[in-house]
């Protein structure tokens, strides 16, 4: 999500700009030559038309809300565009301690990937839930699915986490499939 509010801020910035070098544009234009038609853009047409328009007249109203709903939608793309940091207690009552689920997910998976019997292993990690899943060659899921999920239990434990997040271990085994 955060990368459509950066695309579409990066898109709303060029049109701004666009647009803004297109007024400066025909400003110079006008100044240099007062009483020649436009250059690009015909406003005096455009002028011509919305002088007939009131401010209660349906394509008004049309384009009022229309803007108002877009703008809605930018509002509720950056609303759930915020970071998801992972809170970690704080070492006094005015400092924050953050960590990113990455980084989290990355202690937890080396520590799987150092266990006997783990040939690979994937982390993904939030604030309520961390998954791994860990692959092996010699070992069924039977086998190591309960010692990697004690393990990672203790690394997350060991963690100074406000609320400790579950934990749920998958082990792809080929030995399994037989």
């Amino acid at each position: 999500m955060r990368v459509l509010v950066r695309l579409l801020s990066c898109l709303l910035g060029l049109a701004i700009a666009a647009a803004g070098g297109l007024l400066a544009t025909e400003v110079t234009w006008w100044w240099v030559q007062p009483g020649s038609p436009p250059l690009l853009v015909p406003w005096h047409e455009w002028l011509r038309l919305l002088g007939t328009v009131n401010w209660a007249s349906l394509p008004v109203r049309i384009t009022a809300w229309s803007v108002a709903a877009a703008g809605l939608l930018l509002v509720l793309f950056a609303a759930a565009a915020r970071r998801r940091d992972v809170r970690l207690n704080a070492p006094a009552p005015e400092i924050t301690v953050t960590t990113s689920p990455r980084s989290l997910a990355r202690t937890v998976g080396n520590s799987v990937r150092a266990a006997e019997g783990v040939t690979g292993a994937s982390v993904t990690a939030s604030r309520r839930r961390v998954r791994v899943r860990a692959t092996s060659a010699l070992k069924t899921e039977d086998q190591l699915r309960p010692r990697l999920t004690e393990l990672a239990r203790e690394v997350v434990g060991a963690l100074p986490l406000p609320h400790t997040p579950s934990v749920s271990v998958v082990v792809d085994s080929p030995r399994d499939r037989r």
